[in-house]
């Protein structure tokens, strides 16, 4: 098992985390104070809009934008004690309308232009468990061992969840730390979840629509409760005071991680340190370079991702069909760092180079699923295509990290290009001539970038010269550093 270690950068504006195995970045996380994630939070919102044709119903909850409430995320969609599978869901108009209020929970955070995503069916995490306050359910993780160890925790969970008729009930799901919890750890992780929704109930028949009535962990907090697991080696924070926070917090409800916590005294930023602002530096890249010399380029838009691999300059293999092969079995162990390390997610298109040999293929594709694997983010991986490509998916629950901390490029507004200096000329030409018949000014001046001005003193002089002529006024030139390549500006004199 790969070891990893947890850096935390926390500054009063925005907390930075890294989790670095084998001396690389593999996760990069960002919570900034005004930017703070929804998933998780509970509200009191109100519902604005029912849309029957779509099965949906928008919900004020004191934001910007509605939230969106689909009837599969409606808590009573289904007839009591009826399955999914069992009979269809109860249609959306008959379940809420307009005006009404309702405890919601965000599920997935604002992306774009679409609003949270929510639900009513409420669940709040714990440290080794999750409460379902509106089930009876004992569910138990997946990932924990055996038949016999499921059976005995769910036995032992009922014994200490008891009925609604003992004064207890309630669903919970035991997460993979549970497994080797004590039945005095979790009795008191149920005390604490079942206070939690308590206050949760209480303000939401005290406080108005769109108020805020539970709030998720804070970035920091999360880190030991989401983040650390049996591989963390240490966890280095360089805050003296969410150093101590963070230690209180691990003594109440995860103190097996408390001895793992270190207060990094160093005088040079925690992140200069470990090199981790030029990995998150790169991660902001189009390309990315392997070892071996091959490359990828990494492209994502609205719709999709796309990640072609290419050989460059990579020739140290025998022949041709093992240089390929070569990297693009290394490709496939960075395509997964970088997917987690990006947050990419959604619909996700790899273009290996083309292998020849099929056993090539199946190991690369093996290859590629042990490395995502590693990703605590549910991933689905089909195999080669009949175009050669591989068809993946990433549950998005956040913002990727391009979009978290960029925004589209203000001089060619996201295109990734912008026009050539000739094309601009052209532009400014034509301008001239649509001004020329409209007013009669002295003279026309163009005040553009360097470039532009440039080369219309150059290259384009005769055309300048000629339309000067044809128009029968002067027209000059003036070059503007602070403008972008596009931008110009025809002054009348």
């Amino acid at each position: 098992m790969a070891t990893q270690d947890i850096l935390i950068n926390w500054a009063p504006q925005e907390t930075r985390v890294a989790i670095v195995e084998n001396g690389a970045v593999q996760e990069f996380h960002v919570e900034r104070a005004l930017e703070r994630g929804l998933v998780g939070n509970i509200y009191l919102g109100k519902v604005s809009r029912v849309l029957p044709g779509m099965q949906s119903a928008f919900v004020d909850i004191g934001m910007d934008r509605a939230a969106f409430l689909h009837v599969a995320d409606l808590h009573a969609a289904l007839p009591a004690g009826r399955r999914a599978e069992d009979a269809p869901p109860v249609p959306i108009e008959r379940l809420v309308f307009e005006g009404q209020t309702l405890t919601v929970q965000v599920i997935k955070d604002p992306i774009g232009t679409k609003g949270a995503r929510l639900s009513t069916q409420v669940s709040i995490a714990g440290r080794m468990l999750v409460h379902l306050p509106q089930d009876q359910h004992i569910g138990i993780s997946q990932k924990i061992g055996s038949p016999e160890t499921r059976e005995q925790l769910r036995a032992r969970m009922q014994a200490l969840v008891g009925t609604p008729e003992t004064g207890g009930g309630g669903g919970f799901i035991l997460r993979t730390n549970a497994e080797e919890a004590s039945d005095e750890e979790l009795a008191e992780d149920i005390a604490y979840l079942r206070k939690t929704w308590s206050l949760v109930r209480h303000r939401a028949v005290t406080k108005p629509a769109g108020t805020l009535l539970h709030q998720d962990l804070s970035l920091v907090e999360r880190v030991l409760r989401d983040l650390t697991t049996e591989a963390t080696q240490s966890i280095r924070i360089d805050s003296r005071m969410q150093f101590e926070a963070l230690q209180a917090f691990g003594r109440t409800y995860m103190p097996a991680v408390v001895d793992k916590l270190e207060h990094y005294r160093g005088e040079r930023p925690i992140f200069d340190l470990f090199g981790i602002e030029e990995d998150v530096a790169k991660a902001l890249a189009q390309r990315v370079d392997l070892k071996s010399g091959g490359y990828l380029i990494i492209d994502q838009t609205e719709a999709l991702t796309t990640v072609d691999v290419n050989t460059g300059g990579f020739v140290g293999a025998r022949n041709f069909d093992d240089t390929i092969f070569k990297t693009n079995l290394e490709a496939a162990g960075a395509i997964a760092r970088q997917l987690r390390l990006r947050n990419l997610g959604g619909i996700i298109i790899v273009d290996f180079i083309d292998m020849t040999r099929e056993e090539h293929r199946e190991a690369v594709l093996a290859e590629f699923r042990k490395q995502l694997s590693r990703d605590r983010t549910r991933t689905t991986l089909s195999g080669f295509s009949a175009l050669g490509l591989v068809e993946m998916t990433r549950k998005r629950t956040r913002e990727s990290l391009a979009h978290m901390l960029c925004q589209p490029c203000p001089t060619c507004e996201g295109r990734a290009q912008v026009k050539t200096p000739r094309s601009v000329c052209y532009d400014i030409l034509r301008e001239i001539l649509r001004e020329a018949r409209q007013f009669n000014p002295r003279e026309f001046r163009v005040v553009a970038s360097a470039s532009v001005v440039e080369m219309m003193l150059d290259e384009e002089s005769v055309h300048l010269a000629g339309l000067s002529e044809f128009i029968g006024k002067p027209i000059s030139l003036s070059a503007e550093p602070g403008m972008n390549p596009e931008q110009y500006d025809i002054v009348l004199m």
